[in-house]
C-alpha cells in the first residue's frame, strides 16, 4: 500500500514513523515534510502544499491513503475534493472541521448540543467587545474566530490585557480574517488535558489520554506556545473524568454532528479544563492530532496505525481494536532561540550517532539543505522517550537531548511535572 502523509512538523513526522511500522505499507510520500523525514530512506518528501496538485499526485501515484496532519488544508477542503475524485483519504470534510476553523462556530454548536463549555459571546466590532470587557472584568479569554496557527488564544489577566488583544485582532488587524470576529470567554479555572478519539462518523475508538505544557518557561510561565512538551498517559484524566468525557462530550459531539447533517470523520481533539470538583468543560476542538502530543501517544501505540486509519476512512472501524504499551512515553520541545515572538531560522543542528533504547527524535522545524541539517521553524525537535514511570520516561527524555546541539535552543526542564504531581 502506498501512503501519502501531509504536513511538516512533528506531528506528520510522528504519524510517517508510526504508519511505516506496518507490513502493509510498502511506500510513504510527506509533503512536503521536513529535515528528519528527508533523511529518513522510508520516506520520500514531495514539495507540494497546493490541495489540487497533492490530488494531482495522488491519483498518478495511486496512493491507497492520505492521511492530514494540519488543520490548514482540512479548512481548504482538501477532504472533500480527494472525496470528489474517488481518493482514499482520513480526515473531516470542509464543514466538519468548522470546529476548528471557525471558534464561534464551535461554540454556538456546543451550545446548541448541551456540550459543557465556558460561557461567552462573540463580536465583529470593537466597541462592542470593549464594552462587553468592562461589564465582565477579568481574568477573561479572548479568541481570534479563524485559524492563527495556534497564537489566537490570549488568557487576559487583566481588563487592559483584554482590551490590548481586542485592538490587536478587531482593530489593527492583525490575525487578518482569522481574527476579523472574536469569542470572548469566561475564564476558567483548573488543569488543561488533551482527548483525542478516531472516528469514522459513527464509531468512536479513543485514543490514550495525555497532557501538554503550553507555557515556554519551566513551571508554566511565559509565552504561549504551540507546546513545549507532552506526555501520555495523563494521571489527571481519571477513570471518572475519562467517563465524564466520552459521556458528556465526545459522543454528543459525534452524534450532534451527524444530527446536524454534517457527519465527521477524522481525528477529533477536544482541549478539556478539569475542575477540581472533577468537573470537565471543553476548552476547544482540533480537527487533527495534537502536537506535541502526537509523539508521545504514538510511542505507545503497539496497534498497526496503518490499519486503523484506512478502515476508519472506508467507515468500518467498527471492527477494530486498539492496543497500548503501558509504559509513559514524555516528549520535550527544543525550540529554536526567538521562539515563540520571532524564531532564529537557518542554524545548524548536530545530533551524536548514540542510540538510546525505546527513544525518538522526532523533527518539526528542520530543513536538510547543501548537506546540512538546519533550522527553520520555532518547535525545530520533540524528543521522545517511553519509560516504566513518569521519572523515567522523563528522565531517559532529558539523556537524549544532551545528544543534540543548535545554537540558542531553548527547552523546558520540568516536562512532566503536573503528572509527577498527580500521582
Amino acid at each position: 500500500m502506498k501512503v501519502l502523509v501531509i504536513g511538516s512538523g512533528g506531528r506528520e513526522h510522528a504519524m510517517a514513523w508510526k504508519l511505516s511500522q506496518s507490513s502493509k505499507v510498502k511506500s510513504i510520500f510527506i509533503a512536503p515534510g521536513n529535515g528528519g523525514t528527508h533523511l529518513n530512506p522510508k520516506f520520500k518528501n514531495i514539495d507540494l502544499t497546493n490541495i489540487n496538485l497533492l490530488a494531482d499526485f495522488a491519483t498518478k501515484e495511486t496512493i491507497d491513503l492520505t492521511v492530514i496532519g494540519p488543520e490548514l488544508p482540512l479548512s481548504k477542503g482538501i477532504v472533500d475534493l480527494f472525496k470528489s475524485k474517488k481518493l482514499n483519504i482520513f480526515g473531516p470534510t470542509q464543514r466538519a472541521a468548522q470546529l476548528e476553523s471557525s471558534k464561534g462556530f464551535a461554540k454556538d454548536f456546543m451550545y446548541r448540543h448541551n456540550i459543557p463549555t465556558a460561557k461567552y459571546k462573540t463580536f465583529k466590532t470593537s466597541d462592542e467587545a470593549h464594552q462587553y470587557i468592562n461589564e465582565q472584568g477579568a481574568p477573561i479569554v479572548i479568541k481570534a474566530d479563524g485559524l492563527a496557527s495556534g497564537k489566537g488564544v490570549i488568557v487576559a489577566m487583566t481588563e487592559k490585557e483584554a482590551h490590548d488583544a481586542i485592538n490587536f485582532m478587531l482593530v489593527d488587524n492583525k490575525f487578518g480574517d482569522a481574527g476579523a470576529k472574536v469569542v470572548i470567554e469566561e475564564f476558567l479555572e483548573g488543569e488543561e488535558a488533551s482527548f483525542m478519539v478516531i472516528c469514522d462518523g459513527k464509531t468512536i475508538l479513543p485514543l490514550a489520554t495525555s497532557q501538554d505544557h503550553k507555557r515556554l518557561l519551566d513551571r508554566d510561565i511565559g509565552p504561549n506556545t504551540g507546546g513545549m512538551g507532552a506526555y501520555s498517559p495523563a494521571p489527571v484524566v481519571t477513570e471518572e473524568v475519562y467517563s465524564k468525557v466520552i459521556n458528556e462530550i465526545i459522543h454528543p459531539t459525534i452524534h450532534g454532528m451527524a444530527k446536524d447533517g454534517i457527519p465527521f470523520t477524522g481525528f477529533l481533539y477536544a482541549g478539556l479544563i478539569i475542575a477540581k470538583n472533577g468537573n470537565v468543560k471543553t476548552l476547544e476542538y482540533n480537527c487533527r492530532m495534537g502536537d506535541p502530543e502526537t509523539q508521545p501517544i504514538l510511542m505507545r501505540l503497539k496497534s498497526d496505525l496503518f490499519e486503523i486509519l484506512y478502515n476508519a476512512a472506508l467507515g468500518q472501524l467498527n471492527s477494530i481494536k486498539i492496543e497500548w504499551d503501558s509504559r509513559t512515553a514524555l516528549a520535550v520541545v527544543l525550540a529554536s532561540a526567538g521562539y515563540p515572538e520571532n524564531p532564529k531560522l537557518n542554524d545548524e543542528i548536530y545530533i551524536e550517532d548514540r542510540l538510546i533504547p525505546d527513544s525518538y527524535i522526532f523533527h518539526a522545524g528542520t530543513i536538510f539543505k547543501n548537506n546540512k541539517l538546519l533550522t527553520s521553524g520555532g518547535r525545530v525537535l520533540a524528543v521522545t522517550a517511553l519509560g516504566n514511570s513518569i521519572k523515567e520516561a522523563q528522565s531517559k527524555a532529558y539523556e537524549v537531548i544532551n545528544t543534540v546541539k543548535f545554537n540558542g535552543a531553548q527547552y523546558r526542564k520540568d516536562i512532566g511535572y503536573k503528572a509527577l504531581n498527580n500521582n
